[in-house]
């Protein structure tokens, strides 16, 4: 099926190119999304005549698409959910997430225009792309992590497995000065045994 496309679609053309395609793409997708018209010749005559109006409309959006990107590419978003100590999330990060945390960052960004190519579902730093126009991307970061606490420590270059190994150090550092304590405290008591048992023959 030949359809005339009204802007830049990824992997497909540029806005006015002619291009084939499959019927259900472009029932499912193109046409509905305004994207593209079915390219019939009164189609094609009232995109030439619309082409400078759609062609400056496309500039306008674009500038503002840049403006947005500048402000917006390689800022950083926390994203806070459970999480077993591996690092594996309950649940998973999806675009609607990172749309609504870049929202409440003061961006306007709608989940539609956020590419995940899987699910994110492990705690750490995730890069993800944001389309805001068919010309224009940002790239932004989502720290997924268990706490406010643990996100920064991951902002600072940590990662979850060096921060469970850390913990994990701490612990055993912690259980074995418990031990050594324990081990002190039982030679005080050796000592102090025999004067307990003399106390005792006198009574």
């Amino acid at each position: 099926m030949q359809v005339i496309l009204l802007e830049r679609v990824a992997k497909l053309g540029q806005m006015g190119d002619v291009v084939d395609v499959k019927p259900g793409f472009a029932r499912n997708f193109l046409l509905p999304q305004g994207k593209a018209l079915t390219a019939s010749k009164a189609n094609i005559a009232g995109f030439e005549a619309q082409k400078a109006q759609l062609e400056a409309n496309n500039l306008e959006t674009k500038k503002e698409a840049e403006a947005l990107a500048e402000k917006l590419d390689g800022q950083q978003f926390i994203v806070i959910r459970s999480a077993s100590d591996a690092g594996a999330l309950y649940g998973s990060v999806t675009p609607r997430d990172a749309a609504d945390v870049a929202t409440e960052g003061g961006f306007t960004v709608d989940k539609k225009q956020v590419i995940l190519n899987a699910p994110i579902k492990y705690l750490g730093l995730h890069t993800v792309s944001v389309k805001l126009h068919p010309e224009v991307e940002a790239s932004i970061d989502l720290n997924v992590a268990r706490s406010e606490e643990e996100a920064e420590l991951q902002a600072s270059g940590k990662s979850i497995q060096e921060l469970a190994a850390e913990a994990e150090a701490e612990a055993e550092f912690e259980i074995a000065e418990l031990f050594d304590d324990i081990g002190s405290a039982a030679s005080d008591d050796d000592d102090e045994a025999p004067v307990a048992e003399v106390a005792s023959e006198e009574e």
